[in-house]
């Protein structure tokens, strides 16, 4: 999409990349709120003469993040469709993001970018409301309720935005998805764009750049 990435009052906008097309979809209002949460799965095991059965740790949760996003195209009167028809293309099956394992296409892992938040997830749930329209119909604003789930590690986010405090710049990592290309992960992360994409891929060792195993922590 060719739409400036600043909302209407000209703040840094809040995005969702598609990771398989690296479609963009700027907010054209920042979410005023969101909410991360995460639940842990614990086993509970009956102890005899005990008041409280013995509870013992089975796996960690994902994280969830849940937000609302506003669209807003009445300056201009097109349809506010224009974006979120992008957002319905991450719900859906993408026949080119296939599943490792099973082979089997499946929608493509999505990317929240606002600030220093960074989330790599699937969008896992997805509800639009629309709440202006023009005389013939034509939507020109909604919000949007989406619900992502985490796909990596908070301890694996990159964070955005300038380093903390004084000194040289903290070295970042990234972590490659499926079909990721090195000048895209590249233009995404390196203050020289896809230019970096050499550079980048002598710093990760890498012998082959068109073929990046997926999950593999590349060093921009």
């Amino acid at each position: 999409m060719d739409q400036p990435q600043v909302t209407r009052g000209g703040l840094k906008a809040a995005t969702l990349v598609n990771e398989s097309t690296h479609e963009v979809v700027p907010c054209t209002f920042n979410p005023f709120e969101y909410t991360l949460s995460k639940q842990n799965s614990w086993e509970k095991k009956p102890v005899k003469g005990k008041n409280v059965p013995k509870v013992t740790f089975k796996q960690g949760g994902s994280q969830i993040l849940k937000l609302t996003l506003y669209f807003d195209t009445s300056d201009d009167g097109s349809d506010v469709r224009k974006y979120t028809d992008a957002l319905w293309r991450m719900m859906m099956v993408d026949d080119n993001k296939k599943n490792d394992k099973s082979a089997k296409s499946e929608p493509p892992e999505v990317s929240f970018h606002w600030g220093r938040l960074y989330f790599t997830a699937v969008l896992t749930s997805m509800s639009q409301k629309f709440t202006l329209f023009k005389d013939d119909g034509t939507p020109i604003r909604c919000q949007v309720d989406v619900t992502l789930e985490q796909m990596i590690d908070k301890d694996d986010y990159r964070e955005e935005g300038p380093a903390q405090g004084k000194g040289k710049e903290a070295a970042r990592t990234v972590t490659a998805t499926q079909s990721d290309r090195i000048d895209h992960i590249a233009s995404k992360n390196s203050s020289g764009g896809s230019k970096d994409a050499r550079s980048v891929a002598e710093k990760n060792n890498l012998d082959d750049p068109l073929k990046i195993p997926p999950g593999k922590k590349l060093k921009v």
